[in-house]
């Protein structure tokens, strides 16, 4: 995990960042070297080859040489459905002082960003690592557009291209709750990690008002992504009632969605029955009765 530089050092032009011209061979045989050595690793469940973490910690210098404050720890990835996923820590203002709610805000530890990249990302070149900076760090919309349109560019890069692979930039740790903690904690505790999707927070919404219902959790089978609505993510909201809906939605991979009597059945017997395997599943519907009339307000 790198340090960043002081801001009297930013911006910074990398010399002689990503692949020259004369390099691209050599480039597209070290990507390749890469996607090697991370499907080997899933696969044993090994720990992470030497290229791989070489390419980890030059990516890490790069990115660091744009960010005016904090740490980042890049981990690479061969991830279908996401191609970029951060999880801000010890969140703190330009001032220094720490940030209100940020996820896991601890008062006097420098803001730390803990990054998930596809491999595509290995060898970008400077404007790309200065928008993976900005989009980290601010979750800057321009910056956004840019690794939007370097996904799209490089989508040949993705394996299992034969289902839709949609362009994902995730933010999934919120204001009081991290979605990837807590998906992966249910992965390997109630699916021996067989779950494959991506997570986030849905869309922000305008000024709080009283709604007659709530989608608390989504599932887009295609896309293989759940969304958890942003009322979920507040400090009155116990930790477990949010893993409740995430376990729902992962359920949703699982059991398919069948057609009886001509209509869709999205929760069968065996769902449901499932959805009650959930270690706190009574303690999760008691809190959702007594606390639905606030859920229902944001």
């Amino acid at each position: 995990m790198s340090e960043a530089l002081p801001a009297s050092l930013a911006p910074f032009v990398e010399p002689c960042a990503g692949p020259s011209l004369r390099s691209e061979t050599a480039s597209a045989s070290r990507a390749a070297g890469l996607v090697e050595a991370l499907r080997r690793a899933r696969k044993a469940a090994a720990a992470v080859p030497g290229e791989v973490a070489d390419a980890q910690d030059r990516l890490e210098r790069r990115i660091r040489a744009h960010l005016t404050h904090g740490r980042v720890q890049v981990t690479l990835t061969d991830n279908r459905y996401t191609m970029i996923s951060v999880r801000r820590i010890g969140a703190r203002d330009d001032r220094g002082g720490a940030a209100a709610g940020g996820a896991g805000g601890v008062a006097g530890k420098a803001r730390r960003y803990e990054v998930r990249l596809h491999h595509m990302f290995a060898d970008a070149d400077p404007v790309i690592t200065r928008a993976l900076a900005h989009y980290i760090a601010d979750n800057d919309a321009d910056a956004s557009r840019i690794l939007g349109d370097f996904i799209d560019a490089n989508s040949g890069h993705v394996r299992g291209r034969s289902r839709r692979a949609p362009t994902q930039l995730i933010l999934t740790a919120g204001e009081h709750h991290d979605l990837r903690a807590i998906f992966d904690e249910l992965n390997a505790q109630y699916f021996d990690n067989r779950i494959d999707a991506a997570i986030t927070w849905g869309p922000r919404s305008g000024r709080p008002r009283r709604r007659n219902s709530i989608k608390m959790g989504s599932y887009s089978v295609e896309d293989r992504l759940i969304r958890i609505h942003r009322s979920l993510d507040r400090a009155f909201v116990p930790r477990f009632f949010v893993a409740w809906i995430v376990f729902h939605e992962m359920l949703h991979q699982i059991h398919d969605i069948r057609v009886k009597n001509g209509r869709r059945e999205f929760h069968s017997k065996e769902f449901l029955a499932a959805e009650a395997g959930f270690e706190l599943y009574e303690q999760a519907k008691l809190w959702e009765r007594r606390h639905l009339d606030a859920l229902l307000t944001y």
